[in-house]
C-alpha cells in the first residue's frame, strides 16, 4: 500500500476544515436548541451559571403551582362564608317574621328555620378543595411555601361555619318561637354569627389578596430567571 505523505500546508488546511466543521456543528446546535451554551464543554462557567438560574426557576415554578392551588382553596372557603352569610340572613328574616306569626304559620316558620340551619352545616361540610376543608373545623391549617427559605411561608387557619359546635357560629335550633324572648334570643345569635362571618371574610379575603400578589411576583421572577439563564 502506498503511503500518503501530508506536507505542512495540507495538514493546516485539514485542521482548518475540521475547525470549520466544529463551528458549523456548534452553530446548528445553537439554532436548534436556542442555547449559546448547551454543555460544560462549550463554556463551563457560563453553563453552570445558566444551570443555576434554570434550577432556581424550576424550584419557584413548583412554588408557583402551590400558591395557585392555595388561592383556589382559600377562595372556596371565602365563597362558603359568603353563602353562609346569605343563609343566616334568611334565618334572621324567618325569626323576625315569627314575631307576628301565629298557629300553623309559626310551626311552618320553625320547620323552615331548622331546615335552613341544617343546610348551613351541610354547606360547611361540602366546601372542600382537593380534600382540604377550611370552614368546618378550627384545627386544620393550610401552609403555603413562597420560596426555598423555610421561613417564607403563609399559614392559614381554618374557621368553623357549623351552627352549634365549640368555636362555630353558635346558632341553636328553634324549638318554639311562640315567646318573643325566644325569638329575640335567636336574632341575637344570628347577629353575632353575621359579625363572626364578617371577620372570617375579611381575614380570608386578605389572604387571597396576599397570595395573588405572591403569585404575580413568582410568575415574573420565574420569567426573569429563565431569561437570565438564556442569556
Amino acid at each position: 500500500m502506498a503511503e500518503i505523505t501530508l506536507n505542512a500546508a495540507v495538514r493546516a488546511n485539514l485542521l482548518t476544515l475540521a475547525n470549520t466543521q466544529t463551528l458549523i456543528d456548534r452553530t446548528q446546535n445553537r439554532l436548534s436548541t436556542g442555547l449559546r451554551v448547551s454543555s460544560p464543554i462549550d463554556d463551563s462557567k457560563a453553563f453552570f451559571e445558566a444551570k443555576s438560574l434554570s434550577d432556581r426557576a424550576s424550584d419557584f415554578s413548583e412554588k408557583k403551582d402551590g400558591i395557585d392551588q392555595g388561592i383556589s382553596s382559600v377562595k372556596t372557603a371565602l365563597e362558603a362564608v359568603e353563602a353562609t352569610d346569605t343563609l343566616i340572613r334568611q334565618l334572621k328574616g324567618l325569626a323576625i317574621s315569627a314575631k307576628s306569626a301565629t298557629g300553623s304559620e309559626l310551626t311552618s316558620i320553625v320547620n323552615q328555620y331548622n331546615s335552613l340551619r341544617t343546610q348551613i352545616d351541610n354547606l360547611a361540610g361540602d366546601a372542600s378543595y382537593q380534600g382540604l376543608n377550611l370552614v368546618n373545623n378550627t384545627s386544620t391549617t393550610l401552609t403555603i411555601a413562597f420560596g426555598t427559605v423555610t421561613s417564607s411561608i403563609l399559614t392559614i387557619a381554618a374557621v368553623d361555619l357549623r351552627t352549634n359546635t365549640v368555636g362555630g357560629l353558635g346558632i341553636t335550633s328553634a324549638v318554639n318561637f311562640s315567646a318573643a324572648s325566644v325569638v329575640d334570643s335567636a336574632i341575637t345569635q344570628l347577629d353575632a354569627a353575621i359579625t363572626n362571618l364578617r371577620g372570617n371574610a375579611a381575614s380570608l379575603g386578605s389572604n387571597v389578596a396576599l397570595l395573588q400578589v405572591r403569585l404575580d411576583f413568582t410568575k415574573a421572577y420565574v420569567n426573569n430567571l429563565e431569561e437570565g439563564s438564556g442569556k
